[in-house]
């Protein structure tokens, strides 16, 4: 497989290590947003959140609060952004689930999640609850 999170993983292409366990690795974003962005990877590869394996779900999310607290103590932000780029409309640049972590402070200029698009709905709260309701 050519996939660069895999390859980092499994430290064949070095990187800025900050966390690891069995599941996830934590590396510096190598272009970061903040100081401190670091980015979550399942160690085993998944495209996506919908590929990743149910087992790893958990320990992944651990992962990206145990980093989240980390960072907290290293750089005491006013808060952080946490997201996910899923598919290549949403920015998603490398085909490997990787979960950013932002610092935040209050004079970085950046916004909230809700300024990444902004298309509302023609349909109704109601109309869209049945629709995801109905999905089985």
């Amino acid at each position: 497989m050519d996939c660069l999170f895999c390859k980092i993983a499994k430290k064949e292409i070095p990187a800025s290590v900050v966390y690891e366990d069995d599941y996830a690795l934590g590396v510096l974003d190598v272009n970061p947003r903040a100081p401190g962005h670091t980015m979550i990877i399942p160690k085993s590869h998944a495209e996506n959140i919908l590929d990743l394996n149910d087992l790893s779900v958990g320990p992944v999310f651990e992962a990206v609060k145990k980093m989240t607290d980390t960072l907290k103590k290293a750089f005491s932000p006013d808060g952080f952004t946490i997201g996910i780029n899923h598919g290549r409309v949403s920015g998603q640049s490398i085909d490997h689930l990787h979960i950013h972590i932002i610092p935040r402070w209050s004079s970085d200029g950046g916004g909230s999640v809700h300024g990444v698009v902004n298309n509302p709905p023609k349909e109704s709260l109601d109309e869209i609850k049945e629709k995801i309701l109905s999905v089985k």
